[in-house]
C-alpha cells in the first residue's frame, strides 16, 4: 500500500468512524436543509467546508496556527448548534454566498479538531502536501458517502413512508441541535 493510500484510507476511516459522530452530526445537520433535488448544492457546500478544513489542518500541522485544543472541543458542538438551529429558524436557504462563506469558516474549526489526530500521524515524515492531501480526499470521500446515506434515507422516507421534507428537517435538526448542546454541557472548557 502507498503512502497516499494508507493517508486517503486513514481519512475516509477517521470521518466514518462512529467515535468521531460530532462530524457525522455536522454533516448530516448541514444536509438536513436541503431538498433531495439540491443535492449539489450540498456537494458544493461540503467541498467548501473540507476547503476550510483542509487549510486549518495544513496551517496546524506546520505550527503556524495553534489553539488550545479544549478551545476547538467547544467551538465544534457550537458549529453543528448554529447549523442545525439555522435549518429550524431558516426557510430560505437560497442565503446567496454566505452559507458558503459559513461552512467554510466551519471547516476552518473542525480542521483544527483532527490537527493533533494528524501530527501523531505524519510523526516526521519528510513532506506533508501527499499525506494530508490524501487524508483530506479521504475525508471528502467519506463525507459523500454520509451524504449519500443521508438523501437515499430522505428519499425512501419521501417515496414510501410519505413523510414531508419539513418534518425530516425538524427531526434531524432538532437531533443534531440536541447532540451538539450535550456535547456543549459536557464540554470540559466551561
Amino acid at each position: 500500500m502507498s503512502l497516499f493510500e494508507l493517508y486517503l484510507r486513514l481519512g475516509f476511516k477517521h470521518i466514518i468512524d462512529i467515535n468521531g459522530y460530532d462530524h457525522i452530526v455536522f454533516v448530516l445537520a448541514l444536509c438536513a436543509g436541503y431538498s433531495f433535488s439540491q443535492f449539489k448544492k450540498v456537494m458544493v457546500l461540503v467541498t467548501a467546508f473540507t476547503i476550510g478544513h483542509s487549510a486549518t489542518l495544513a496551517l496546524s500541522t506546520l505550527k503556524i496556527v495553534i489553539i488550545r485544543a479544549d478551545v476547538i472541543e467547544f467551538l465544534i458542538p457550537v458549529t453543528i448548534l448554529i447549523t442545525a438551529v439555522s435549518n429550524l429558524f431558516n426557510q430560505n436557504k437560497q442565503k446567496g454566498y454566505f452559507v458558503y462563506l459559513l461552512t467554510l469558516f466551519f471547516g476552518l474549526i473542525h480542521g483544527l479538531g483532527f490537527s493533533n489526530y494528524l501530527k501523531e500521524l505524519l510523526g516526521k515524515e519528510s513532506s506533508i502536501v501527499a499525506p494530508l492531501l490524501a487524508f483530506n480526499v479521504g475525508l471528502e470521500i467519506g463525507q459523500i458517502l454520509i451524504i449519500t446515506i443521508h438523501f437515499l434515507v430522505l428519499y425512501l422516507a419521501i417515496s414510501l413512508l410519505n413523510v414531508n421534507h419539513k418534518n425530516w428537517k425538524i427531526f434531524i435538526s432538532g437531533a443534531a441541535a440536541g447532540i451538539a448542546a450535550i456535547l456543549i454541557i459536557e464540554n470540559k472548557f466551561w
